[in-house]
């Protein structure tokens, strides 16, 4: 009888770019493909920057956690759309504040999946990590299967990071954050960036990845990222550049990239 892990590998095609791979390979990784770094060095022959966007978005998820962790005393999280692990994760960070937080990582991609099951053995012995395989487009399967881990009756972050720029459509983006909050409790939080259309270089990035071959991915606007935080109460600064949202650099600059932090009342 087959593996898990060799029922996912068997899903994986080396050949198509790969949004969590070409990823992976802008944030220094190892975990991809020619085809991937093919379709990523096209980016960034464009967009340079892509690379520092990619190692920024990281150390934003680190503060973040942290801020949630240590401050906002957050105890569960929902990762959707996590990615490849790299180096601090969700639940690491957030263990090493709280050792009895529990995290719930949600992906589709199987190369994911595959590094999961490693990656859950680095977990603490008072927490909980765990994964879930789904698609942000199923919410209620999501929901559905977090709650086998997480007590939605109390605080959860839900977290989408750098993944909503690969749905073309606004109003779907915004639904799927909307149900998502809805089944949280009073004092949960919402944390979600995304690249934006802010410099002409970043547009000619976004364009040099669809003819590569990748995933399309949808630049917008601050506001409109803005407007998948209705009905909830930012944490300072607001929606601000990945790299300015409480920098632990005071020589930060503005990249093409916003996100924020916020609170269900």
């Amino acid at each position: 009888m087959a593996s898990p892990d060799s029922d996912l590998a068997a899903k994986l095609q080396p050949e198509v770019p790969h949004a969590a791979r070409i990823w992976n390979y802008w944030m220094g990784g190892k975990d991809n493909f020619q085809s991937d770094r093919a379709a990523g060095e096209a980016v960034a022959e464009v967009y340079p920057e892509i690379v520092v966007m990619a190692q920024q978005s990281r150390r934003f998820l680190i503060r973040v956690v942290r801020h949630l962790a240590a401050e906002a005393g957050i105890r569960q999280f929902l990762d959707i759309g996590t990615g490849l692990p790299t180096m601090q994760n969700t639940h690491e960070v957030a263990q090493a504040v709280a050792p009895e937080s529990r995290i719930v990582y949600v992906d589709n991609d199987p190369m994911v999946l595959v590094h999961a099951r490693a990656l859950l053995g680095s977990t603490t012995s008072e927490g909980v990590t765990t994964y879930v395989p789904a698609d942000y487009h199923d919410p209620e399967k999501i929901l559905l299967e977090a709650a086998e881990t997480l007590d939605f009756d109390k605080p959860v972050a839900v977290m989408f990071m750098g993944v909503m720029g690969y749905e073309p459509n606004l109003d779907v983006v915004r639904s799927i954050v909307g149900r998502a909050m809805e089944a949280t409790a009073s004092g949960s939080h919402l944390v979600l960036w995304d690249g934006t259309d802010t410099s002409p270089a970043v547009v000619s990035g976004a364009e040099r990845l669809a003819e590569s071959g990748g995933v399309p991915y949808i630049l917008r606007s601050p506001e409109q990222l803005e407007s998948c935080f209705e009905g909830l109460t930012m944490v300072e600064p607001g929606l601000a550049p990945i790299t300015l949202w409480r920098p632990d650099d005071s020589d930060a600059v503005a990249i093409d990239a916003y996100g924020a932090v916020a609170r269900k009342p």
